[in-house]
């Protein structure tokens, strides 16, 4: 059984999915840096594989830098399409907040994408946004969810813009106010943007939680108090573009 990588270039980090047929034999993840290339190549050092099919936003990289003698790509919002339908075949909206975009992304009952929805012009509301009003309170990016979950008043935050939310989250500091309560503020301010993407695609259950942002506990939480429902949310959500790409190149060979 041939092998097949699926490989998502991202802004912020680079996921790779090996597949053998229908199984997953290996998945893992680095940082993008200023030279994805060498990157991939460091990701792949040690592999083999017989198809490589790459997406994200620097999925024509792979295929000027031969990383394998036979290379496809495909665009982000149909490996992402694919990897949620193949992993949770109910699903029916796909909302995916990256290191530096979102995607809202409606599938049919038979899996197909309907209409979609994508914000790349803008880091409001995404993982780098998240990254940078950690670092105003000092906490890790990874601890940032848990301690927001703390907060018992979720303070408006006017502003989506990186610079101006942070301002706003400085001010409310000065004037006294509980900090978890800004960071539940600031969170909860994600997901009121992501609600007007989730409307304009036809929001349908269930609901997927794809990206990066899917491993914060107080996004999902939100998100999930929004929907009246809890999102379906993969073991591994930062992984759904990879493994889409992976899928594609495996239904190529069957076909």
């Amino acid at each position: 059984m041939p092998l097949i990588a699926g490989l998502d270039i991202g802004s912020r980090s680079i996921e790779l999915v090996v597949m053998d047929g229908e199984k997953v034999i290996s998945q893992q993840k680095t940082a993008t840096t200023f030279d994805p290339v060498h990157q991939v190549k460091k990701l792949i050092a040690d592999m083999r594989f017989d198809r490589l099919v790459a997406t994200g936003y620097g999925r024509a990289l792979a295929e000027a830098a031969n990383f394998c003698p036979l290379v496809d790509t495909i665009t982000e919002i149909k490996a992402y399409g694919l990897g949620a339908a193949t992993l949770f075949p109910e699903t029916r909206t796909i909302l995916d907040i990256g290191g530096q975009d979102t995607k809202a992304i409606a599938l049919s009952s038979s899996g197909k994408i309907t209409k979609f929805e994508m914000n790349d012009r803008c880091a409001a509301g995404t993982g780098k946004f998240l990254e940078q009003l950690a670092n105003v309170f000092q906490i890790p990016l990874i601890d940032f969810g848990a301690y927001a979950l703390g907060g018992t008043e979720k303070l408006e935050i006017n502003s989506m813009c990186t610079v101006f939310a942070e301002t706003e989250a400085v001010s409310l500091m000065a004037r006294g106010r509980n900090p978890r309560d800004i960071a539940l503020g600031l969170h909860a301010s994600i997901v009121k943007r992501t609600a007007t993407m989730l409307s304009r695609v036809g929001l349908t259950h269930p609901v997927l939680f794809a990206g990066g942002v899917a491993n914060n506990p107080c996004v999902v939480h939100l998100l999930g108090n929004m929907l009246g429902t809890p999102p379906l949310l993969p073991d591994c959500p930062e992984m759904v573009g990879a493994y889409g790409a992976a899928v594609y190149g495996c239904r190529q060979i069957k076909i």
